[in-house]
């Protein structure tokens, strides 16, 4: 792959592009972190706000705001990450966050990503748990 190829991230309903978010979740959540495909998918999709970053027309990372603030199945297809895709799409959401009028935005963040959300203005609160297997913390940034 090509370190230089440009990528965007766009604001989507899931209607809209539904079998590129779940591309990408799957291949990251699913196939390689091994969250059972029952506990990814939820009603919650339809009523959130998604990010879609993509480059040449292809889907390599996601987010989700969800009508209460928080934000959610962050994920980056492998051979994109280190290179500013999950800052790009946080950035975006915390934009449309903003323009809600939220005052906070709050995070479940798997612990080998706190830093990378740390570095972003978030801090962590309350202890570690488990969720889909994988270890958690909460984190909030006041916007």
């Amino acid at each position: 792959m090509n370190d230089n190829r440009a990528f965007s991230v766009h604001t989507v309903q899931w209607a809209e592009r539904v079998a590129d978010l779940q591309s990408v979740r799957r291949a990251v959540f699913v196939l390689e972190q091994h969250v059972p495909e029952a506990e990814e998918w939820d009603d919650r999709d339809a009523v959130s706000q998604h990010v879609l970053a993509l480059a040449d027309g292809v889907a390599i990372g996601t987010g989700r705001l969800l009508p209460d603030g928080h934000i959610g199945r962050m994920a980056v297809i492998k051979s994109w990450r280190g290179r500013g895709v999950g800052r790009a799409m946080l950035a975006t959401l915390l934009a449309v966050a903003r323009q809600s009028q939220f005052v906070e935005a709050a995070l479940h963040a798997q612990t080998h990503a706190i830093n990378f959300y740390i570095k972003q203005g978030f801090t962590v609160e309350g202890p570690e748990f488990m969720e889909a297997g994988i270890a958690h913390r909460v984190m909030r940034l006041k916007l």
